[in-house]
């Protein structure tokens, strides 16, 4: 597989989130083949069409970034049943103005961990109808909800044993959907 760059959008804003940690741990246990660029999402206005043609400085580096990636990891925790409003914000602000949508044909998966026993199942469905929209073709199967247990992490932060190799086989999977899908 040739070097595929991965773009990773957390959606919690929270210093000590769950799936903050999930995302440095996720790619700690990628081949080298891969690479990934955190985009940061919490210094972006609330997005207002009225700015579309002049956008901010950080929307600009935002867009920019998910361009120089051949795709996009969501690693997202679920707020009231559904997606994080900055998270939204950040989906807004990199499809607009109309015609210069910085997600089209960006493979996606999603994966998020909370301590519900569903996991985040809601925020993701919800956050596929918006990526399909947006036209990401996003990985299917298989769904990623996860616990929050105390064993999840162990005491380096890396993914435990009991869920390193199911978390492995599906950022795989993922790896696979890139290579295959990027830029269609």
């Amino acid at each position: 597989m040739s070097n595929i760059k991965i773009a990773v959008i957390v959606g919690s804003l929270r210093k000590e989130s769950f799936n903050r940690h999930l995302a440095n741990a996720i790619i700690k246990i990628a081949p080298s083949s891969v690479s990934f660029k955190l985009v940061e999402i919490g210094d972006l206005p609330l997005y207002n069409q009225d700015e579309d043609d002049h956008q901010a400085d950080a929307v600009k580096r935002m867009k920019t970034e998910i361009h120089q990636c051949d795709g996009v990891l969501f690693v997202t925790p679920e707020y009231n049943r559904s997606i994080p409003g900055v998270l939204k914000n950040a989906l807004d602000h990199g499809s607009r103005p109309y015609g210069h949508n910085a997600w089209a044909k960006k493979p996606a998966a999603i994966i998020g961990i909370s301590p519900s026993p569903v996991g985040t199942a809601l925020a993701q469905q919800h956050l596929r109808g918006v990526l399909a929209t947006l036209d990401m073709p996003t990985l299917c199967q298989p769904e990623m909800f996860l616990q929050m247990k105390e064993d999840f992490f162990d005491n380096t932060g890396a993914i435990g044993e009991a869920s390193k190799k199911f978390i492995k086989s599906w950022l795989d999977r993922y790896i696979v959907w890139v290579t295959t899908n990027k830029g269609i």
